[in-house]
């Protein structure tokens, strides 16, 4: 099979994809409040699981499990409308969610444990290798290059990896390399200075790995994988339960693990502040991820809903999406999701809108206002900034919501402070008026 550039690449049909969308999410609440974290809306229109679902269907690579367990119904319920691939190919996206069983009555205990109990169904399927990646990543990535290098080096497994500086280098797990790119050492979260210097990447190394990263660089762990198919059998044979934690500093003593190096976007959207970050970088003149790309699309539910209405609106480094209502408002440096309605004299700075899921009714409308209930949406004369409003949210008029003089974490009724970022989250009401 040829690739897009005219080189050959190996037989797609031997590689396996796997995706974690089991964790509970907990930095990202109250975003995860609801729905598994691979659920959650991204710019407007997709969910994070898109991303590594796009990646490996761009790749070539179309035989792809999706391993949930907590709060999983949307997430169910956007890859099953998403992802239907005709009767004539072999490929599906499909979802293994953690279950009892008469053999084993736990629930998946970490990402070795979660591929381990749904092993067997994996081996059914003809494959040379198994890519494991994570549900909650921003980044593009043909895999098809990794592979390539997998197979060349002789590889059991392949870690691909990010050349970091040094205080990102703290919160990840840091690869020591030789010249041909074999990991010789694994450190999870090193703290400490003289451990972290043993671990920098000489300016040999940096010359014939080609990092370009100006200063201090360290490779740290992308959190994706490559395993040939006997090995990670035999890998697994033991209840060690995460592979970062345990299985890969392990097999390094004892197996050729490589490390791949990839030099272009990555973001982990672990919490509250990264995902307003990667969120709002999308607008900005030139986004370090550019969804722009034709060549490697990422591909999402099509929604089949009108082109947005503005009427009389100011709009500035923002993203509107579609089935949008804008009215007289005034939006700077943010992203406006899905069927949102903005009320007219409104002023939005910094703020996440992630859409609703319906559009309200008149009826219900003219109900809802009556009891004193706004609509869906966000009302007439608002001011927010620094905020994320999650789906489905109710503001009413002349609302203030900003952080402000708050603590930088704090839960309130209505609303969550995480990172010093506002958080309203699903299907809130927001009274007339109110200061937040």
């Amino acid at each position: 099979m040829s690739s897009r550039t005219g080189r050959q690449t190996h037989n797609t049909s031997k590689v396996l994809c796997v995706i974690m969308g089991g964790g509970q999410g907990t930095r990202l609440f109250p975003l995860t409040k609801d729905r598994a974290k691979p659920a959650v809306p991204l710019a407007g229109k997709y969910r994070l699981v898109d991303i590594p679902i796009s990646n490996c269907i761009n790749s070539g690579y179309r035989r792809i499990y999706v391993l949930t367990q907590f709060n999983s119904t949307s997430l169910h319920g956007h890859i099953s409308r998403t992802y239907k691939f005709d009767q004539f190919t072999s490929g599906f996206v499909e979802i293994l969610a953690a279950q009892q069983t008469f053999t084993n009555n736990s629930w998946y205990e970490g990402t070795a444990d979660a591929v381990r109990k749904n092993l067997i169904h994996f081996l059914n399927h003809d494959f040379d290798y198994l890519i494991i990646l994570s549900g909650d990543q921003l980044y593009r990535m043909d895999f098809r290059p990794v592979i390539a290098q997998h197979i060349e080096t002789g590889a059991g497994i392949t870690v691909a990896t990010i050349p970091v500086g040094r205080a990102e280098a703290k919160s990840l797990g840091i690869m020591q390399t030789d010249e041909n790119h074999r990991i010789t050492r694994f450190v999870e979260k090193p703290k400490d200075d003289a451990v972290l210097d043993s671990l920098m990447l000489t300016p040999e190394l940096k010359v014939k790995h080609e990092v370009e990263a100006p200063g201090d660089s360290f490779l740290a762990s992308m959190g994706i994988y490559v395993f040939n198919r006997e090995l990670i059998r035999e890998l697994l044979d033991n209840p060690l339960s995460d592979f970062g934690k345990h299985i890969i500093p392990h097999a390094i003593q004892n197996h050729p693990v490589y490390s791949y190096v990839y030099q272009g976007y990555w973001e982990d959207i672990g919490t509250i502040r990264s995902f307003f970050d990667a969120n709002l970088d999308l607008v900005s003149e030139l986004p370090r991820f550019n969804f722009f790309d034709m060549s490697a699309p990422i591909f999402s539910r099509p929604r089949y809903l009108p082109g947005s209405k503005i009427n009389s609106a100011q709009i500035d480094h923002a993203l509107v999406t579609d089935g949008c209502i804008i009215n007289g408002a005034k939006i700077s440096h943010s992203i406006v999701g899905l069927r949102t309605f903005v009320g007219g004299g409104t002023e939005l700075n910094r703020v996440i809108i992630l859409g609703s899921d319906y559009y309200e009714s008149a009826e219900s409308v003219i109900k809802n206002e009556s009891a004193g209930k706004p609509r869906v949406g966000i009302g007439a004369n608002c001011r927010i900034e620094n905020a994320i409003i999650d789906k489905n949210a109710r503001i009413g008029n002349n609302v203030t919501i900003s952080p402000a003089g708050k603590a930088e974490n704090l839960d309130h009724e209505n609303y969550f402070i995480r990172d010093g970022i506002v958080v309203i989250p699903k299907d809130a009401v927001i009274p007339h008026g109110a200061v937040i």
